[in-house]
């Protein structure tokens, strides 16, 4: 499932950013499930791949192939928060996403480390 929407977001990299997001928005399912896991003060400052300097407060995420500014809504349990992408990764086998601290923060304690998630894309934002 995730090949198939890194090969179709690879192949729209020559579309404006706006029209490349619809498109891929359009070709994820309606939802991913996965493990997240989060990072933290480790990064805080530097920048991420959109360029933007990592604010582990902010409620952030760095996902391998849905473009920057993509706003997703994470859901564990009954809690949810939504997201924007602005980094790419996560780079370990068998993870989907990589939330912020806070962000990780709103759906559980975060000395759970990892947990298996629901995603859904919810639109735009720069």
């Amino acid at each position: 499932m995730i090949k198939s929407v890194t090969k179709c977001v690879t192949k729209l990299a020559a579309l404006p950013a706006v029209v490349a997001m619809v498109y891929a928005c359009e070709q994820q399912p309606a939802g991913i499930t996965g493990v997240a896991s989060w990072y933290g003060e480790r990064y805080r400052g530097k920048p991420t791949a959109s360029g933007e300097l990592f604010n582990p407060d902010a409620l952030t995420a760095a996902h391998r192939s849905l473009p920057f500014g993509t706003v997703v809504r994470c859901t564990y349990g009954t809690n949810t928060v939504t997201v924007r992408i602005n980094d790419r990764g996560p780079f370990v086998k068998g993870r989907v996403i990589d939330l912020s601290r806070a962000a990780f923060a709103r759906l559980c304690d975060v000395d759970k480390g990892l947990i298996k998630i629901n995603i859904e894309i919810k639109g735009h934002k720069q």
